[in-house]
């Protein structure tokens, strides 16, 4: 069995020695060279996870991809640390790439890590920051998020083709393509057609990650669910709601599936802010997609809401820190409530346009209110391009409010 497993981590030896020649453009999350800890890297698949590790490392690296059937069948593992060690003479660090696909991995990479191995894992399951992690490897990880370019990184693949720093309308540009297109790696870096490259990867994430890992008779159920949401994005949903509209048969059903496309880094949710946790737990959710370029290959007739656009790009963009929605019995609404160590930060609104005065009208009633309710002050209404401040008073609620356009606000 060892040579066989030798020849495919060759194979894979030469893969990354091409990796490391390619144009890199650093990345704003952070690793470590020289850390006891397991570093967990963590995001979409070809977000760029081991292209990050590698080229931010400077110590010789042992890498193993377990994207391969073989390796994945293997029962002896010792025999690919074997082998490992064999085409890399024995390295310091081990670099192991999509380990969700080896069965019982976290068992395999605990033993590593207690015999004294410096361990790198990456993964394309958001579950390895839960349940696996937390049971077996408590007190022994750091946890690397790592998603698709931001609107930062995109920015700086133009500069370095331009070779100078962009203009203000050329960033301007750039968003209507970041908005439209996302930040996928590849096509951006490389000029791949983008409706081509996502599309494929879109089904090869539904099938790999989803149909496959889960054993599911028929990917059609979730594959329809997965359309609904992409084509209702930065919409509300109830687990009841989606259960009539697609005919399911149960709301238990809907809610695994929706599980899976999470944890599959397609879509993410965030709740209704209520004090009361039971509330928070039973009202409804908002649905959002860490790419908006899924949208553009997937969505049907989605290219031309560009307020729902970008909406899901401020989303992405607050992912990670705590954040909810806020809405009233008037069924008045605020995007987004940023929540730190208990407390409301900020009241964010989201409209391309404000123009027409019933709509600023609208919006800055709700985040009076909102900031009334919660007690906050900081109040931002991202634009296309208002940039102001001014102080607003309805009812007997006086509030400064921030305008930032959103090409501003990303790159801050």
């Amino acid at each position: 069995m060892i040579p066989k497993i030798k020849d495919i981590i060759l194979v894979q030896k030469q893969e990354l020695e091409n990796k490391r020649k390619e144009e890199y453009i650093p990345r704003q999350a952070k690793i470590e060279s020289q850390n006891p800890m397991i570093q967990v890297v963590i995001g979409p698949r070809r977000a760029g996870k081991s292209f990050f590790v590698i080229h931010t490392l400077k110590a010789p690296v042992g890498y193993v991809n377990f994207d391969d059937e073989t390796l994945v069948k293997v029962e002896d593992y010792d025999e690919i640390v074997a082998a490992l060690n064999a085409v890399y003479d024995t390295p310091k660090q081990y670099l192991f790439d999509e380990i969700q696909n080896l069965p019982r991995w976290e068992l395999f990479v605990n033993r590593l890590q207690r015999q004294g191995h410096q361990l790198i894992i990456t993964g394309s399951n958001s579950k390895l920051l839960s349940t696996e992690l937390s049971t077996h490897l408590t007190g022994r990880h750091i946890p690397i998020l790592l998603l698709t370019f931001s609107f930062r990184e995109f920015i700086e693949v133009w500069r370095e083709k331009k070779k100078s720093e962009l203009t203000t309308a050329e960033v301007k540009e750039k968003l209507s393509e970041y908005l439209a297109y996302g930040g996928y790696p590849e096509p951006a870096m490389k000029g791949l057609d983008y409706k081509s490259y996502l599309s494929t990867l879109y089904d090869s994430i539904l099938y790999k990650d989803i149909v496959q890992r889960y054993t599911l008779r028929s990917g059609k159920v979730v594959s329809d669910l997965a359309l609904y949401l992409l084509s209702n994005i930065a919409t509300e949903y109830s687990y009841h709601s989606l259960t009539k509209v697609l005919s399911f048969k149960s709301s238990h059903t809907i809610k695994k599936y929706l599980n899976y496309l999470e944890e599959a880094f397609i879509f993410f949710s965030i709740s209704k802010f209520s004090y009361k946790v039971r509330e928070q737990i039973s009202s409804n959710k908002k649905i959002y997609c860490f790419d908006n370029g899924f949208l553009f290959a997937k969505a049907f007739s989605f290219s031309q809401n560009i307020g729902k656009l970008y909406e899901n790009a401020v989303a992405r963009h607050l992912y990670g820190r705590e954040v909810y929605f806020w809405k009233n019995q008037q069924h008045e609404e605020v995007d987004f409530v940023i929540q730190e160590e208990r407390k409301v930060k900020q009241l964010i609104q989201v409209c391309t346009s404000l123009d027409n005065p019933k709509t600023k009208q609208r919006e800055i009633r709700a985040l009076l209110k909102a900031s009334e309710e919660l007690k906050c002050l900081d109040l931002l209404i991202i634009t296309t391009d208002i940039e102001d401040e001014e102080t607003t008073e309805w009812f007997g609620i006086k509030r400064k409010i921030k305008y930032l356009p959103l090409w501003k606000w990303l790159t801050i």
